[in-house]
């Protein structure tokens, strides 16, 4: 069965409390199953790198566009929900501290009872890693590190990790994941190089894509590379981007896809509502 998920939930409009809550009440009521909050701590004015996710090569709002810290609004959603699972679509990992990372997820996890999926990548934008002072370059040596780091500090009541980016010993972190093995980790991006991180690494793998044709290779991808990592692939749960109609979503169940996340469909509460409303009896109830 096919379940669907919301995107963009803490950007744009949905930066504002009212907004954020109708939609994630909204969305759990009309059976959505989650809803994913997206990052970027700053926009550097005037940036050069071009955005992977759109042929103009620029941010959806501009570089004025009202974007939450990703893990926040979705501490706010729990509070107001009860099923409706809780995911970031995409954090940013190599931009964080691992240790912080793993606090605030355990943590998130505790007041949800279980509710969350932490989608990482690996980011795209050089301008801001500039801006932090990180070597873009190093940022998939940080992400495969910083995962591995969390997954310890998860596991084990007294934890050590020694790596070229992140090094600490003997630490203890509480409270841990409400989740047998800790928070699952969904890899973001449609590179190669993510393909291949989810294969080795992810509980799941979310390419922001939406066409079978190019799915299925990066499926292939992941798949092999966690065939060399002694992995079952098909554990490893995955998850895409598309639009909420059943001509689009019915080839993708057929390579394997098991998510697929849409942006919201409305941009004010009555459109939500009505347009939420459509989807759930129009695709929903016929997945």
């Amino acid at each position: 069965m096919i379940k669907l998920g919301l995107m963009f939930v803490n950007s744009g409009p949905f930066a504002q409390p009212e907004l954020l809550a109708h939609l994630a009440k909204t969305a759990e009521e009309r059976g959505f199953e989650s809803i994913w909050t997206v990052e970027h701590v700053v926009i550097p004015h005037d940036y050069k790198t071009p955005y992977p996710y759109a042929r103009s090569g620029k941010l959806p709002g501009g570089e004025d566009v009202a974007i939450q810290d990703p893990l926040l609004p979705l501490a706010y959603a729990a509070a107001i929900t009860s099923r409706i699972r809780l995911a970031t679509g995409i954090l940013i990992l190599p931009q964080r501290h691992p240790l912080y990372v793993a606090k605030e997820t355990a943590t998130l996890d505790v007041l949800s009872r279980g509710r969350v999926i932490l989608g990482i990548g690996s980011g795209w934008l050089k301008e801001e890693f500039d801006a932090l002072g990180l070597d873009f370059h190093q940022r998939g040596a940080r992400t495969d590190e910083a995962i591995a780091a969390m997954r310890e500090l998860w596991r084990e009541n007294t934890a050590s990790f020694h790596g070229k980016h992140f090094h600490f010993h003997e630490l203890k972190s509480f409270p841990k994941p409400v989740q047998s093995g800790g928070v699952p980790i969904h890899v973001g991006g449609h590179s190669p190089a993510a393909a291949r991180r989810a294969g080795r690494m992810g509980d799941g793998f979310f390419p922001a894509l939406g066409e079978a044709d190019k799915l299925t290779p990066l499926f292939e991808i992941m798949r092999e590379a966690a065939r060399n990592a002694g992995r079952d692939p098909a554990a490893i749960e995955l998850s895409c981007a598309a639009r909420a109609n059943l001509e689009a979503i019915k080839p993708l169940r057929d390579i394997g896809v098991s998510r697929v996340v849409i942006s919201p469909p409305a941009f004010d509460a009555d459109g939500l509502t009505r347009e939420l409303d459509k989807i759930a009896n129009e695709v929903l109830a016929r997945l």
